[in-house]
């Protein structure tokens, strides 16, 4: 397969899931590389998760545990296990989701509403389908409606957990785009959490709340540094936001808003950078998978898993992640692209971006986030919806696995091609091959070996110069030999 082609800039921004620059390249590798990490441990928690809560001898063990009580009741603090892993670890989760957000929109693609147009078209059509789908399912089938939120976001972790574990390897601009599928799901999802899912609120504690939050934005502006001074001053806000009863996890995408993402003349990373560098690798290794070990634990009996597909509200919920995630992330890129006049990368095809509109049906954990929270009041129907959750998950996996394995070999080649560097100066070639620099340079690699070669060459000559004499006619006498055996009928060439 020919490498991938490299446009100029002009062409660049009229084509879809062309050639990332190269910081954002670079950026996009570093944050999916550890969430990959992160999403094989997921993957980790979430099958002993289901081990543990499956096993007759250890069932009852795990619902103790996660419903084990610990922290100050005199602040409102008293929760269980799975409770803190929801609303606290969580916080982590998505305080990285805000300094993701901040980077695209100040710094990353979203920074060019041109740019952003078409994967936030798609993110937001991959999210209203699968709602309306769900909705469908359950009005014809007189189920609750609650759920309309559960199968609309995409678990980034997961999907990439997936990627690894059948070994392949998508071009950067496929990475990309679902990395920023996820963040827009991000984005609105905080954005249901908030509103759907906030019933009583306590003004002084949310006011007390803001004006953390207002301290938090002073000591950022002021340049003040030092973990000591913002981990407690976090944790209060933290503290304060769950008590209000909005949920806690609006404090950590809040404060990872206020990071400045944009860097300053002689830094190397913006502050936000910096920060998520140090704090992603808590966040996809250990918070989200130990919310997963609380919260992925559900029966998974015959009769449940019969449940699954008979009843409105978990069977609209494994559609919606199916069905509802593909048709409305392809055709809402599709529709984008037409009516924006944006050309698909030829190195791409329409079936890549099918492949990567069923991996983003891999919902995961904030599908198990919303469930807990749309279906507090029945525990019996969380359960059969987080089964949904699970299965409608899987499906996603496997039918996206079938998708991008018939595609392997093109974008393995594609890979290799973005990241070749044959002058070793430690940019891609592809990113050089408009400069004439880059030439010279192979110019002079490729002269300098064949000046090897030459001299090889000729050492060879002279060894075999050297050589007894006939040794030497062997070799002279094999044309005639090969001819002679031509002359006589054979096919084989002269």
């Amino acid at each position: 397969m020919a490498a991938p082609r490299s446009p100029d800039r002009r062409s660049r921004s009229r084509t879809f899931l062309g050639l990332l620059s190269l910081p954002e390249r670079r950026f996009v590798a570093d944050a999916l590389r550890t969430e990959t990490v992160g999403g094989v441990l997921l993957l980790v928690a979430a099958v002993a998760a289901l081990l543990w809560a499956n096993i007759p001898a250890f069932g009852d063990s795990y619902e103790a545990a996660r419903s084990f009580h610990i922290g100050p009741a005199a602040l409102g603090l008293d929760l269980s296990l799975q409770h803190w892993a929801a609303d606290g670890l969580l916080a982590i989760f998505f305080f990285v989701a805000g300094i993701e957000l901040k980077r695209e929109l100040v710094a990353g693609d979203l920074r060019d509403p041109k740019a952003a147009a078409l994967p936030v078209i798609a993110a937001v059509c991959g999210m209203a389908a699968p709602a309306v789908v769900y909705v469908l399912v359950n009005t014809v089938g007189g189920g609750s409606a609650d759920g309309w939120a559960v199968p609309t976001a995409t678990d980034i972790a997961f999907a990439l957990a997936v990627l690894a574990v059948i070994g392949t390897s998508l071009p950067s601009a496929l990475r990309a785009f679902l990395l920023t599928l996820a963040v827009v799901d991000d984005l609105f999802a905080i954005l249901i959490i908030a509103v759907f899912f906030t019933s009583k609120i306590s003004f002084p504690q949310l006011g007390g709340a803001f004006l953390g939050l207002v301290l938090f934005w002073f000591l950022l502006r002021r340049g003040v540094r030092g973990w000591y001074v913002y981990v407690p001053l976090a944790l209060v806000i933290w503290g304060l936001m769950y008590n209000s009863g909005v949920h806690a996890t609006i404090a950590g995408v809040a404060m990872g808003l206020m990071l400045r993402c944009t860097r300053h003349e002689g830094e190397e990373h913006s502050p936000g950078e910096h920060i998520e560098h140090l704090v992603r690798p808590l966040s996809a290794g250990l918070a989200v998978p130990l919310f997963a070990l609380f919260s992925a634990g559900v029966a998974l009996s015959g009769g449940a898993i019969g449940q699954v597909f008979t009843r409105p509200e978990p069977l609209g919920v494994v559609l919606g992640l199916v069905v509802g995630k593909t048709v409305g992330i392809f055709g809402g890129t599709w529709l984008a692209a037409r009516f924006t006049r944006a050309e698909l990368n030829r190195d791409l095809a329409w079936p890549d971006v099918l492949a990567v509109a069923s991996l983003a049906g891999i919902g995961f954990t904030v599908s198990l986030l919303i469930d807990e929270l749309a279906f507090a009041e029945d525990p019996v129907l969380m359960d059969e919806v987080k089964a949904a959750v699970l299965i409608g998950s899987f499906t996603a996996a496997t039918v996206a696995c079938v998708l991008l394995k018939l595609r392997d070999r093109t974008y393995r080649a594609l890979t290799e091609a973005e990241e070749r560097d044959e002058d070793l100066d430690g940019i891609p070639d592809i990113y050089e091959e408009h400069t004439p620099d880059y030439h010279l340079r192979m110019a002079r690699i490729h002269e300098e070996k064949a000046a090897a070669h030459r001299l090889r060459a000729a050492q060879a000559a002279a060894e075999s110069a050297a050589g007894a004499p006939g040794e030497a006619a062997a070799p002279a006498a094999a044309p005639a030999e090969g001819a002679a055996g031509s002359s006589a009928g054979d096919d084989r060439p002269a």
